[in-house]
This record gives C-alpha cells, structure tokens and sequence, in this order.
C-alpha cells in the first residue's frame, strides 16, 4: 500500500502543479480588473449585510488508513459548526467523500448533499458541477457564504486542513499591488472581461481544491503506510529476538540434561 500511495501521490502532485500556473493566471488577470468590482454587476460578489446561512463543504477521503487526514478535517468541521451557532447562523452541511459521510451520520448531523465521486480519476468535470451548485444557490440568495474545508497541499513534505472561502467572491488587488507588469489592452471592454472571468475563478477555486485534497491523501496515506511497515518490522525483529532466546534456553536445557543424565550412568 505504501508502493500504491507513492505512486498516486506522484501522479496527484504532477496534477496539482500542472494546475497552479492556470489558477495563478486567472487571479491575476482578475487582480487587473479589480478596479472594476464596484461597478460590476455580479452575483457572485454580493456581500450581504448579514450572514443568515452558510453552506459549508466538508472534503474528506473515501477510504481510511491515511493517518489523521480525515479526522483533522471533521475535527475543523465541527469546531466552525460550534462557532457559526454561537453567532446564531444556520450552517447547512455538504459532504464530500464516505468518512464524512459516516462521521455526520453517526453523529446526527443532516447533510444537504453527499459526494462520493471525488477521487484519483476526478477533475474539472466534478469541480465544475459542484461549482455550478454552489453558485446556483449563492445567486439564488439560498445560502450567504460558501465554505470549503479541506487539505492543502503545499509541498509533498507539508499539507494542512484549512478552511476557503469561495463565495462571496472577494476581488483583491494584492498580487499585481507591487508590479509593474505591461499595458494590456482589452478586448471588448474590462467590465465584460471581469464579469465573464468571476463564474471561472469560482470554478477554478473548485479544481484546485480537489486536485490538493487528493494529493494530500495519497501523501497522507504513504506516511502512514510506511510508519506501519516500520513498526510491523520492529515488531517481527523483537519476537524473532525472543524466539531465539527461548529456543537457544530449550537447546541448552536439553544438553544439560543430556550431559547429567550420562554423568549419573558413569
């Protein structure tokens, strides 16, 4: 299993920084436009007074055997349910993967929606329908936030839960803050531009979350794995130690016997 996880985690982290550049990109060109957001009218970036519902996702694994890859992640899942009710905001609770699934189940807690679908082979295609259901109920005015908790990957040596906040959207202007980049033109106008870009860096938000989620469970589930096959070998080293012992004392208590047993003949 340890084999099988390298493996996986290699093909999922190839995934992920074939990814990072594209994501990188798109907020970028969203950060340009930023000047924009005020006179852009979008759904996505409705900011509501007050928050009165929030819909939060919970992205856990499939399968266990991976460390405290799942249990970090309900642990923050339960803690932000227990803030959000002390503000008095309703939390609705999507879950993602069959340990979250069961956790909720177990604990009496309703979901809205379940996922079992997101694993090794998932990319856009899943992404883009949990971004479109999302967005739906966010414009709808169904829901006031939209939350994500799950694993980020930030290099094969550290991944952590955290929550993102996907919607509502927030357009910052830090990453072009401090460069001074080339005057671009834009075709046919900027606020169309941003307008059109907004839906695909929710979208985007979705991709990169799954693609992190499940490298960081493969990543998880090797150390995990290899902490196993080590303990297992240090077990089997102490009870092969001990076996000898015993079986080197029978051997010497025989020829000790054997070598009594002539002496008292002679």
């Amino acid at each position: 299993m340890e084999m099988v996880s390298t493996a996986k985690a290699k093909r999922a982290t190839n995934k992920v920084n074939a990814a990072k550049p594209y994501a990188d990109l798109t907020r970028v060109l969203v950060s340009s436009l930023s000047s924009l957001a005020s006179v852009v009218q979008s759904p996505y970036l409705r900011k509501p007074t007050k928050v009165r519902k929030v819909a939060i996702l919970a992205m856990t694994a499939n399968r266990g055997l991976c460390g405290g890859f799942n249990s970090n992640i309900l642990k923050m899942v339960r803690h932000r349910i227990e803030e959000y009710k002390k503000q008095g905001i309703e939390v609705e609770i999507h879950a993602a993967g069959k340990k979250a699934i069961g956790f909720f189940k177990f604990s009496k807690i309703p979901t809205t929606t379940s996922y079992t679908n997101l694993d090794d082979k998932s990319g856009s295609a899943e992404a883009i329908q949990l971004a479109n259901y999302f967005m739906e109920r966010f414009a709808s005015e169904e829901v006031d936030r939209v939350e994500i908790i799950s694993t980020h990957y930030y290099s094969a040596a550290t991944q952590k839960p955290e929550i993102t906040a996907v919607l509502p959207l927030e357009v910052k202007s830090e990453d072009t803050a401090n460069s001074s980049g080339p005057e671009v033109i834009y075709e046919p106008d900027p606020a169309t531009i941003l307008a059109n870009l907004l839906p695909l860096v929710i979208r985007t938000s979705f991709v990169k979350v799954i693609l992190e989620s499940v490298a960081s469970e493969h990543i998880a589930r090797r150390i995990a794995m290899k902490a196993a096959t080590d303990a297992a070998g240090e077990m089997i080293k102490l009870l092969t130690r001990g076996y000898n012992r015993v079986r080197q004392a029978k051997i010497t208590q025989e020829i000790s016997e054997i070598v009594g047993g002539a002496e008292a003949i002679s």
